[in-house]
């Protein structure tokens, strides 16, 4: 039986929803660890992890990316990010921190400027909620003047907290600033392959059929779900996400990897695309 990983972020659906065999649902870092140590065959997880461990294989032409804004990759800050000092980071998602850090490069922060981690997402389900409500209460006691707040958040944490604090931060999306600079799409995620897998291509050819299938079928996909409203959710697949992995993402991917290699970022020196 195939063992398959997924992120278990709103992001991910129109990849997996109606897939028939089991799934195990985890935060990206968890899945990478998992698809490295063999305990799954096929895994969604951060773009990141190809370009550290480039074994694996590509399912071509599927990937989770965005064109400009994302929405759900964000810094939440309630101080301007010139005044930054350090930002919160969470290692829930190893691509989206990298991204950070080659961001920050480009930008004219405090030099003084360094990232913390905080490991938010690492705890376990049900204690999940309490360390957001610790997160959004902590950010709002800098709003009252304890002290400024600069925090990454990614995927459903960074949706559910927008959605409860609006206006009252500010947001700084970093796929829309990847973009603005590079004029290219940013890819955060695909589904990977180990190597020893004999029938890769039917595999591929399944995951691809899914995805043709569930975003051809968005409004129904977006009824589905009862995270958030089917109005959020159709906006999101439609303007914040991209499903396909084409040149251009690929050429995104190589300028990920050149930024990575000049910001020190753990990556394989070379970078081939070994596609399925």
């Amino acid at each position: 039986m195939l063992r398959i990983g997924c992120v278990k972020y709103l992001n991910a659906r129109p990849l997996i929803y109606g897939w028939s065999g089991a799934v195990d649902f985890d935060h990206p870092a968890a899945l990478c660890r998992k698809l490295e140590h063999g305990d799954l065959d096929v895994a969604l997880v951060s773009s990141l992890e190809y370009l550290r461990r480039p074994i694996y294989r590509i399912v071509d032409g599927v990937s989770i990316s965005a064109h400009g804004a994302v929405y759900s990759v964000i810094v939440a800050h309630n101080e301007d990010l010139s005044r930054a000092q350090e930002i919160d980071i969470d290692p829930a998602s190893e691509t989206s921190v990298a991204l950070l850090r080659c961001l920050l490069r480009q930008r004219v922060f405090n030099p003084r400027l360094r990232v913390r981690n905080t490991d938010l997402q690492s705890v376990r389900p049900a204690e999940l909620h309490s360390a957001e409500s610790e997160t959004a209460d902590s950010m709002s006691a800098g709003r009252t003047g304890q002290r400024p707040v600069f925090r990454l958040l990614i995927g459903d944490q960074a949706i559910r907290f927008r959605a409860e604090h609006g206006e009252r931060y500010h947001y700084w999306d970093l796929a829309e600033t990847w973009t603005k600079m590079t004029s290219l799409p940013f890819a955060f995620a695909f589904w990977l392959i180990r190597p020893e897998i004999e029938n890769a291509k039917e595999i591929a050819d399944k995951l691809r059929a899914l995805r043709d299938h569930n975003v051809a079928s968005i409004d129904e996909l977006a009824l589905s779900q009862s995270e958030v409203s089917p109005t959020f959710c159709r906006k999101y697949y439609r303007e914040h996400l991209f499903f396909n992995f084409g040149e251009r993402e690929k050429a995104g991917l190589r300028e990920f990897h050149r930024r990575c290699l000049l910001n020190k970022i753990d990556v394989a020196p070379d970078l081939r695309l070994n596609l399925v």
